[in-house]
């Protein structure tokens, strides 16, 4: 935990008051005493520095800041996912990588190769996911978390929904094992934004691939080794970020 997240509810006359998981990772992880001054950020808000006024070291615990959030959180990154929907253990890794690495938005779309039962987990509600996409802002000293939405239907998403966002995009590309053509040779060098879709443990189908490429999808792949979807995810944003600082 780098930055220590709170709700604006929770501030009241510049004071906040912890008693939860935070004021424990506070006492027992950073070790913190009065006077010390520790970084916090209001969700959705900005970031700053509170001083620890009074805090109680042991169970239950309690500590309470004085501080004043005026930084603003850092900018987003250029890479937005479509993600085909991953087993929910692998999800909750993905929900926090995700923020962590500055993305904006993300899709989770059905498949052919995804699970049915997977739809029914309870973290696909906001009150499921949505410790996993805080712990993400922790991580790396963020507050504003990305707009995560779910799309039951492949088709619909693809033929109804996707035309009304693809302008948002200078460049749409899939993953793909089978294609010749590395990210690389494909990414343009227009520095918009890039939507890259990402299949199931078992890949997109044929049929899948072919429907993103009607949107404008160009596929790619990233070598000849297979990786699960959360590792895929880090790979490819390196990737692209690198492909962006050498001035594409």
């Amino acid at each position: 935990m780098n930055v220590v997240i709170i709700e604006k509810q929770e501030i009241h006359n510049g004071k906040i008051v912890l008693s939860d998981h935070r004021a424990a990772h506070i006492v027992k992880i950073l070790k913190c005493r009065e006077g010390d001054s520790i970084k916090f950020g209001v969700l959705g808000g900005k970031i700053g520095t509170a001083r620890i006024i009074s805090l109680h070291g042991k169970f239950p615990f309690r500590v309470e800041l004085d501080g004043r959030a005026e930084s603003l959180p850092p900018p987003k990154e250029k890479i937005d996912f479509l993600l085909a929907l991953p087993r929910p253990i692998m999800l909750r890794r993905i929900l926090s990588q995700i923020v962590a690495l500055g993305v904006q938005n993300l899709h989770i779309v059905n498949a052919n190769r995804v699970e049915k039962s997977f739809w029914d987990t309870s973290l696909l509600e906001q009150h499921g996911y949505m410790e996993h996409l805080v712990q993400g802002l922790e991580q790396a000293v963020d507050t504003i978390i990305p707009e995560v939405i779910f799309h039951r239907r492949f088709k619909p998403f693809v033929e109804d929904y996707l035309p009304t966002i693809k302008k948002r995009y200078s460049d749409m590309l899939v993953a793909h094992p089978e294609s010749d053509a590395t990210l690389g040779s494909i990414l343009g060098s227009g520095g918009g934004r890039v939507l890259v879709a990402v299949g199931p443990e078992g890949g997109w189908v044929d049929y899948e691939v072919a429907k993103l490429q009607e949107q404008g999808f160009s596929v790619f792949n990233i070598g000849c080794r297979i990786l699960k979807v959360d590792t895929a995810v880090v790979n490819i944003h390196g990737r692209v970020m690198s492909l962006f600082e050498n001035g594409r």
